[in-house]
């Protein structure tokens, strides 16, 4: 490369999947499109420049621009306003310039983000995640296998609410990365994932300013804006955060106090994202929330959802994701479908098989054990226990003294 030094990128697992290797190839596509490909002159200046992606040994590699920085993970301090104004404009510039070619980032975080400590030059890393759909569904998923960096992921990231995922999550990671350099600390400091996950979902942060007498509040006010759980009421555009940045900035450096003033005056987003709150359920809503409650005190319900289909029955019942998530609760659900019209209790195992494979994937050194009535159990119609293929192999059999059938739960790790 000219004799300039480089950075290789390389994918560390020799025996990756023909689907690793494609993504690994597909992150230097995405960043030389950033890079501006054809068209230098349409680059992002603030994204770190990928030179080739050539193959050793049959192991593909990336061959980046070394440009002498140090992610911020490396710097770690309690960053001065002066510096950070200055560190955090070039982050907003870069991320709404991303944003303005449909790219979400979905891994904002320090160690994503370089600085030369000399010049001051500012570059976003590692697109791996990165996506081009203007939004993405998450499923829930074990926590050692959710996309992000989970101390800075959104909570509609982590795929416990009923939430899609658009270039707003990528704010809610800035908010987590700019908390941590103002004040030296994470938002939420749990060493559990599971711990974790709930902060995100439901715990508000202690404003920053609490934590760190010498953060101003408006500038507190933003980071609070910043990481609001739901994405409506983040900012809805870089240009509105960089506007706001900028007000703080010109308030500082003018008598080094900063007064309040209003919020996202100036935030217009060059899109339109649809809101993905349920209207016109309201009612329906609160019998599904208070049987929520009534269960949780102990009571046994159970409600009958009518309707045709695509009258939102799905959407309706979705909704209790975020309550229950809140409540450290896990959301499951099963569905009778027309073609699974033969198979007893469908909706049922699909439900627990999900329960199931949620616990095993949580915790890998819990066991649960947990006994079911001949009562309960699922009967067939020659009086036999149902014993689903997806489930059969968690039944250890029938135990006389508590006069009921054993399910024990092992984690495959």
């Amino acid at each position: 490369m000219d004799g300039k030094p480089v950075v290789l990128k390389i994918l560390s697992d020799t025996s990756a999947s023909p689907e690793a290797v494609a993504r690994f190839r597909r992150e230097f596509d995405l960043i030389a499109g950033l890079n501006g490909g054809a068209n230098p002159e349409e680059r992002v200046e603030g994204v770190i420049g990928a030179l080739a992606c050539e193959t050793d040994a049959g192991n593909p590699v990336i061959i980046l621009e070394d440009f002498g920085g140090e992610s911020l993970d490396i710097q770690r301090r309690i960053w001065p306003l002066d510096d950070f104004f200055n560190l955090a404009l070039q982050v907003v510039e870069t991320l709404g310039r991303i944003h303005g070619l449909q790219v979400i980032h979905k891994d904002i975080n320090p160690s994503n983000i370089v600085r030369n400590p000399a010049t001051g030059e500012l570059k976003i890393i590692d697109f791996g995640l990165s996506t081009c759909l203007p939004r993405e569904t998450v499923a829930r998923a074990s926590v050692n296998v959710l996309e992000g960096t989970l101390a800075y992921i959104s909570p509609e990231q982590t795929g416990r609410i009923n939430r899609a995922v658009d270039y707003r999550t990528d704010f809610y990671s800035l908010g987590v990365t700019f908390y941590e350099l103002l004040t030296g600390r994470l938002p939420f400091e749990d060493r559990e994932p599971l711990g974790l996950i709930h902060s995100h979902l439901a715990r508000q942060p202690v404003p920053p300013h609490e934590i760190n007498g010498a953060i101003p509040v408006p500038i507190s006010n933003i980071l609070m804006k910043l990481l609001a759980k739901n994405a409506e009421e983040r900012y809805q555009s870089a240009h509105g955060l960089k506007s706001d940045l900028l007000e703080c900035e010109r308030q500082w450096h003018a008598k080094r106090v900063i007064q309040d003033f209003p919020l996202a005056a100036n935030d217009l987003s060059d899109r339109y994202p649809i809101s993905q709150v349920l209207f016109g359920r309201q009612k329906e809503l609160d019998i599904l929330l208070e049987a929520f409650v009534n269960t949780r005190n102990g009571a046994c319900e159970l409600l009958l959802i009518l309707g045709m289909s695509g009258m939102g029955k799905s959407s309706l019942v979705n909704e209790l994701q975020i309550p229950v998530a809140e409540q450290d609760g896990i959301f499951v659900s099963g569905r009778y479908v027309q073609a699974q019209s033969q198979a007893p209790y469908s909706g049922l195992i699909e439900a627990l098989r999900l329960l199931i494979q949620g616990l095993l994937a949580e915790n890998e050194e819990t066991e649960y054990v947990a006994y079911v009535s001949e009562q309960n159990l699922l009967i067939d119609e020659a009086g036999t226990p149902v014993r689903h293929p997806q489930v059969r192999e968690y039944f250890e059999g029938y135990d006389p003294k508590n006069k009921a059938y054993r399910l024990r739960l092992r984690t495959a790790h």
